[in-house]
């Protein structure tokens, strides 16, 4: 029988190109859903964050930090970033964030994984990764689980 699981899972992310390792979160909401074979889905629901595979090595998540900041440097001028002449989504309290929303254009919104037989289809050194891409505050990762 073909069967659905959805949860959501909630971050409070401590600042700018912050790496937050989900893969044992996905794997228990993987396992408790009681799905044996299908697919795992795991989406930010934000456009200023990123879902993306890889290693967790603390000298290749720097090499990435940087990587991103030459993409789209915090230091440069963005036309999102100038109040006096954006009239569209404002919101109160808003903070120049045109270099996250430039980098995300470079990574996912999401990941879609295999599952079979209960476990994440996922190899030696690959971890899911929920990337920050702007300043600290509270996200949301939302999980579907699909098979049977």
């Amino acid at each position: 029988m073909f069967r659905t699981s959805h949860h959501s899972i909630q971050l409070r992310t401590a600042g700018r190109l912050q790496f937050v390792d989900l893969t044992d979160r996905v794997a228990e909401i993987a396992e408790e859903s009681g799905v044996r074979q299908g697919l795992v889905n795991v989406q930010t629901r934000h456009t200023t964050t990123a879902i993306v595979i890889n290693e967790h090595e603390p000298l290749l998540l720097e090499d990435m930090r940087v990587m991103l900041n030459r993409l789209a440097s915090p230091a440069l001028e963005y036309q999102h970033n100038n109040f006096a002449i954006r009239t569209v989504n404002l919101v109160p309290d808003e903070v120049g964030n045109g270099h996250a929303h430039c980098q995300a254009l470079f990574l996912r919104a999401s990941e879609t994984l295999n599952l079979a037989a209960g476990r994440l289809q996922l190899g030696r050194w690959q971890c899911i990764f929920f990337i920050e891409l702007d300043h600290a505050r509270e996200r949301t990762v939302s999980v579907m689980v699909m098979g049977q």
